[in-house]
């Protein structure tokens, strides 16, 4: 079977799978009614503390951690781009290099614990730290070129995966953005995904 063929299977399991098709729909219903970024970034924070304050919707193929790197797992995409739904899953240990995104996007922590180191850009292109934090369960987290871009994260719990559900204003896994050395220096890349199947939101005949 080839790469789209297998992207085009349906995902089956127990899992809720109409409580993120809600999520998706009132996501979408949200770019609807506003472009302003800071309006965006408000009512999507509610609406992904909902979604996340549930561990029951998940479906297990996108809750695996690679055994080498963080997997980042596609879960909707709109079919305009505007927005896309990922899953990032990590190993114990187990971290992103620094990076941006480019676009708007809200981070919700479903299971573990996630480390958040930020940086800014000096004048003259330098990284500088600028704070850190540990997302927890149910909390999320905000990132824009307005409001801060450029982060590292990794797992705060060194002997099990950590979960988050990621929302951006982008198909991110066709976002040209860029990783950073730690002295600033950029290499560009675009991220893809880990998916070897996408999860079917809009089959009805299993569950409501």
């Amino acid at each position: 079977m080839n790469a789209v063929a297998a992207m085009a299977q349906p995902v089956e399991g127990a899992a809720d799978i109409g409580r993120l098709r809600g999520f998706v729909t009132a996501f979408a219903d949200l770019l609807a009614a506003t472009r302003d970024e800071g309006a965006i970034l408000e009512g999507g924070r509610a609406l992904l503390s909902r979604l996340i304050a549930r561990d029951d919707w998940l479906p297990e193929e996108f809750t695996r951690p690679h055994p080498d790197r963080y997997q980042q797992y596609l879960l909707h995409c709109d079919s305009r781009e505007r927005f896309s739904v990922v899953s990032f899953v990590w190993g114990p240990g187990q971290s992103t290099p620094i990076h941006d995104h480019t676009v708007w996007g809200l981070v919700g922590v479903l299971r573990g614990v996630e480390k958040v180191e930020r940086f800014r850009q000096s004048p003259d292109g330098r990284l500088i730290p600028h704070g850190e934090q540990f997302l927890r369960e149910g909390e999320v987290d905000a990132v824009s070129p307005r409001i801060g871009d450029i982060h590292r994260v990794t797992n705060g719990l060194a002997d099990r995966p950590s979960i988050s559900i990621h929302v951006y204003g982008a198909n991110i896994g066709a976002v040209e953005r860029a990783t950073y050395a730690p002295d600033g220096t950029p290499k560009t890349f675009i991220s893809g995904y880990a998916n070897g199947v996408i999860p079917n939101l809009w089959d009805r005949s299993r569950n409501a």
